[in-house]
């Protein structure tokens, strides 16, 4: 059943130099156990892998397990916690001087390359269980409060409404591309689609792009 997924790489920000001993450790729990859930679910299926079975494979309780995801399908699509926090940073860096669009533009290419082992192995669970869609959707929302608040200040009114609006096209936008994207293609194919769909939108649907 497709590609099997390799345990995650060193993080891409230094966020391990300030965390404390116990933080290393948890964080290091909630990789294995996901990974470890990733691995069995490509070669298996996900209807055939059980929450014992995801425990058993990484060594910790069924009770270890829902201490750190509320469920299987969360496993599958939580976002690492140093990748969220990474996205953060990516909101707190990022320049005012560029064009609202452009700079919306780069954030989503930004958090697509955070994310080069998950996502293919993503896709290809939700190519076999499409019913898990709602759940990947989820996934995507947790975003939305810090763009919105992002967006909101680069506005000149800081207009709710039109915040509102941007944020849900770009989300449009990015949504299209990962769902257009075959995980067979390059990783770097995805980024491309992703630069594409919202440079369209955001050129207006009815203006060819160059």
């Amino acid at each position: 059943m497709g590609k099997t997924v390799k345990a995650a790489s060193s993080p891409r920000c230094p966020v391990d130099a300030v965390m404390g001993l116990r933080e290393r450790k948890k964080l290091e729990a909630w990789r294995t156990i996901r990974a470890t859930a990733l691995r069995l679910i490509s070669e298996r299926g996900y209807d055939a892998v059980s929450v014992e079975d995801i425990a058993k494979e990484a060594g910790v309780s069924r009770t270890t397990f829902f201490s750190y995801f509320p469920s299987k399908e969360a496993v599958a699509f939580e976002l690492d916690p140093q990748e969220l926090q990474q996205w953060r940073q990516l909101l707190a860096a990022d320049a005012d001087d560029r064009p609202l669009w452009d700079a919306l533009t780069d954030l989503f290419v930004d958090i697509t390359k955070l994310m080069p082992e998950w996502l293919p192995v993503q896709k290809r669970l939700l190519q076999d269980c499409p019913w898990l869609t709602q759940s990947a959707r989820g996934t995507c929302d947790s975003f939305a409060p810090d763009l919105k608040a992002w967006i909101v200040r680069r506005l000149p009114d800081g207009d709710d409404l039109r915040a509102t609006l941007l944020l849900n096209t770009a989300m449009a936008a990015f949504i299209t591309a990962v769902e257009a994207w075959d995980p067979d293609d390059s990783f770097d194919a995805l980024v491309d689609t992703v630069r594409d769909c919202l440079r369209w939108a955001g050129a207006g649907l009815a203006q060819p792009v160059s």
